[in-house]
């Protein structure tokens, strides 16, 4: 996708006029005497149409395109023995991720991961702002996708414009719809992948086969794609302007070091049209000849030539665009650049400017992800393959033959590898205290058991009151490996 995506955005750009662009006049001010403009509270959304670019930048956002949704379409696929190496068994409270199984009770990896991403976050942005919205948000990755399937429908930029005025004919309709269908194809087959996460994909794709699928099932496959559809299809730089909270909040992770996207008027202005045999300097005017190209590639339609702005999701499409009018002129590239408000003002080089990337709040960030990391790597690796949690019975004690006091619980074994295992349970915490009945119990693969345990104790030891006992739970086949449940035993003052 991305090779005909970078022919055709080539095309467009040798095609695009060399000095001038064409812009709508201003509305005429009100004549005196006249009622005043009624005006709408909301602007008028303009539909865009990004001119294709390619470049340095456009191959990175291809790259991570196919990177990310080959994990994403490819990963349910994948097996682990005989079952999907990820799958998220939510009925079965199970969570396998390859090698491992996770339990709701594993909640707090799923807290580590979250911190880790918010820190990466951070980091990202700190170094060179909106990384992630630029390369690897799944609304700029289907958009482009959607953006891909569009054009090679309906043709280049100005095709697309001149589709859109024209009336409806059975040529438009034909080419509107069928980009509809492949958009539709593209949203449900990613609806159908999401689902697969949480129910085996060939499982899944055999009952759709057949029309066999649950009601939830169809709800998520449904709604999923619809959201697709939707925010690839339609509302595109809608998301990102006003739907996503971080173009709210981005500013606050800027400082004067980060890297952003910047238009360097100190040597693009005064822009102008001109020939490319004609030297700036004899006109007066700066590096920009104003083709508007920048803007013509942007796929939320700013014009970065006015400073940065919340609406730049740092795609740098506009980099790649002006490097290449940049190369037609014969000028040097770089008038549209990644660099620091510091350095512009400063007019720092770039070896100034990565030094002051490298300052102590970068440098804290990647420390504090990093021991995350560490630390919940060594956990994982050091997990137990089992839990054990212990439950009191309603029952709080009772009195049995010969006095003897006895207490019930249930065990819950919680076997996280992928082999069966016995178990060995003992109680301690009294002396006397033994467990009445089975003290090992078969557990299979993956899989949780609830025994019922009956401890008692002869009459006359412990103290009346709750006294601190330990269920001591062992698997026989992995010496070394013991869980420690705590309850409390009561003895009837």
């Amino acid at each position: 996708m991305g090779t005909v995506a970078q022919r055709r955005g080539a095309k467009e750009l040798s095609a695009a006029p060399d000095i001038t662009v064409m812009r709508d006049p201003s509305p005429p001010a009100a004549q005196p005497g006249q009622p005043d403009t009624e005006h709408a509270l909301f602007e008028v959304r303009k539909h865009i149409h990004p001119r294709a670019v390619t470049g340095w930048f456009a191959g990175w956002r291809w790259a991570l395109v196919w990177a990310t949704q080959i994990l994403f379409y490819g990963i349910p696929w994948l097996t682990w023995g005989d079952r999907p190496a990820v799958l998220f068994a939510l009925e079965d409270r199970r969570f396998f991720i390859f090698g491992l199984v996770l339990y709701p009770q594993d909640f707090i990896y799923l807290t580590g991961l979250l911190i880790i991403s918010a820190l990466s976050l951070f980091l990202f942005t700190a170094i060179a702002g909106r990384l992630w919205c630029g390369y690897a948000c799944p609304q700029t990755v289907y958009t482009e996708i959607f953006m891909w399937i569009e054009r090679a429908i309906e043709g280049d930029r100005n095709a697309r414009i001149k589709l859109d005025r024209s009336p409806w004919t059975f040529q438009k309709i034909a080419r509107r719809g069928s980009r509809h269908v492949a958009w539709i194809a593209v949203a449900l087959w990613t609806g159908m992948t999401f689902v697969g996460y949480f129910t085996p994909i060939r499982t899944l794709t055999a009952n759709l086969a057949s029309l066999s699928l649950g009601n939830w099932e169809w709800f998520w496959v449904l709604f999923y794609s619809f959201a697709t559809w939707g925010n690839a299809g339609f509302m595109r730089e809608q998301v990102c302007k006003y739907m996503c909270p971080y173009a709210r909040f981005q500013s606050a992770m800027f400082d004067r070091d980060t890297l952003i996207i910047t238009y360097d008027a100190a040597r693009g202005e005064p822009r102008g049209s001109r020939s490319r045999k004609a030297d700036p300097r004899a006109t007066g005017l700066g590096s920009c000849v104003d083709c508007g190209i920048c803007v013509e590639v942007c796929p939320t339609g700013i014009d970065i030539r006015k400073g940065l702005q919340y609406e730049c999701i740092g795609c740098a499409a506009c980099i790649d665009g002006c490097n290449q009018v940049m190369d037609r002129m014969n000028y040097p590239r770089g008038l549209i650049r990644y660099t620091t408000t510091r350095a512009l003002e400063s007019g720092l080089d770039r070896a100034s400017v990565w030094r002051r990337v490298l300052r102590p709040r970068v440098l804290i960030y990647t420390t504090i992800l990093g021991l995350i990391v560490v630390t919940l790597g060594i956990t994982l690796a050091l997990r137990a393959p089992f839990k054990a949690d212990i439950i009191r019975d309603r029952m709080l004690s009772r009195i049995v033959e010969d006095g003897v006091i006895e207490n019930s619980f249930g065990l819950q074994l919680m076997n996280s590898s992928e082999a069966p295992r016995r178990f060995r349970v003992k109680v301690v915490g009294i002396d006397g205290i033994a467990l009445a009945g089975a003290t090992e119990f078969d557990v299979d693969s993956a899989a949780v058991r609830r025994v019922p345990l009956s401890v008692r104790l002869e009459p006359g030891l412990g103290k009346p009151g709750a006294n601190p006992i330990r269920f001591e739970v062992e698997a026989i086949d992995s010496p070394g490996h013991t869980v420690v449940a705590r309850s409390t035993f009561l003895i009837p003052r």
